[in-house]
């Protein structure tokens, strides 16, 4: 089992399969500029397979595939099915924003995939266009309807961002009176790829549920999963859940079990910490699995103890200025 310094075990893995998105949302990217990653340089099916067998033998018990938008990348259904056959994994996740999604769900329940999350950060469509820069609502509301009749698990994730979507909050609560899924409020990040400043957060934690609390005072605490990002809430009556995610604040760190990997193959053991290690080097220059393992024991050790100090640490301190989808979601 992957163990660091401070005692987590580190069971889960969040792997980026591509930078590009069909998107552009605010929070994310920038509406133009961003240069997309050459198709050599992101990890191809094979390695993407070896990488995630490895760390399974390391101790990964859960993978959730990120992007980008995963639906963008070609063959993404054999690679997903690949990855769900890997011994010792008990279970394959996934991220998507939806819009390309609903045609594919058969076949994800086909291969095993129990839980999807769903990017979506309104239901009105004027606000989901000027949030994404596209247009595309219908089709994310067609991928949950369909994900729900397949039986598939959905958390939603929606960024809460000052003056553009706080009139969203009450309305995405209330899809958990009648809907057996997940409503998450996220903390706004500062990765967006542009050198802005993230200014000092309003929208955070606190000010997120005392907001839901004008509209729902019934709403209360209910037990957090292990290792889970989000504070858990439930209102009286309702069938979902709500949650709020301190991504910013980053109040969750304490128990921290997860990995990232970046679209080209770097190793990070903090979304804050934009130092990697770069295993996709690694296994292209055929290096043995004991010495692959080897780094990935060294980089685990060096896990920061949170958010916080990972970003005091990370190289040059520009961790602010990378895009979400250079990061992987």
């Amino acid at each position: 089992m992957l163990t660091d310094r401070y005692g987590r075990k580190i069971n889960y893995l969040r792997l980026a399969v591509i930078d590009r998105c069909n998107l552009r949302c605010t929070y994310c990217m920038p509406g133009e500029g961003l240069t997309w990653l050459n198709k050599k340089e992101l990890l191809n099916d094979e390695e993407i397979i070896r990488l995630a067998g490895i760390l399974v033998e390391l101790g990964i018990r859960k993978i959730r595939i990120t992007g980008g938008e995963p639906f963008v990348r070609k063959d993404i259904l054999h690679l997903l099915k690949e990855l769900s056959g890997i011994p010792g994994l008990d279970e394959l996740a996934l991220t998507t924003n939806g819009i390309l999604t609903a045609p594919f769900i058969p076949k994800l329940k086909e291969i095993g995939i129990k839980s999807v999350n769903l990017s979506l950060d309104t239901l009105d469509e004027y606000r989901f266009h000027q949030i994404t820069r596209r247009k595309g609502l219908n089709q994310v509301l067609e991928t949950l309807q369909s994900l729900q009749e397949h039986q598939i698990k959905v958390k939603i994730n929606a960024v809460v961002m000052d003056g553009i979507n706080i009139d969203d909050i009450f309305p995405l609560v209330r899809l958990t009176e009648q809907k057996d899924i997940d409503v998450r409020f996220i903390e706004e990040m500062p990765f967006n790829g542009t050198n802005e400043p993230h200014h000092s957060l309003k929208w955070d934690y606190l000010q997120i549920l005392n907001h839901i609390k004008t509209e729902f005072p019934s709403i209360s605490k209910i037990a957090d999963p292990l290792h889970a990002t989000a504070y858990s809430y439930q209102i009286p009556g309702f069938v979902g859940k709500v949650g709020i995610i301190a991504a910013y604040t980053r109040s969750f760190c304490g128990s921290c079990n997860r990995l990232r990997i970046t679209p080209t193959g770097d190793l990070r053991t903090c979304l804050y910490d934009n130092r990697g290690t770069n295993l996709k080097e690694a296994i292209r220059g055929n290096m043995p699995v004991t010495e692959i393992k080897k780094l990935i024991v060294e980089a685990v050790q060096q896990k920061a103890e949170n958010g916080w100090d990972a970003e005091r640490g990370s190289a040059g301190n520009k961790s602010f200025h990378e895009s979400m989808a250079n990061i992987g979601g």
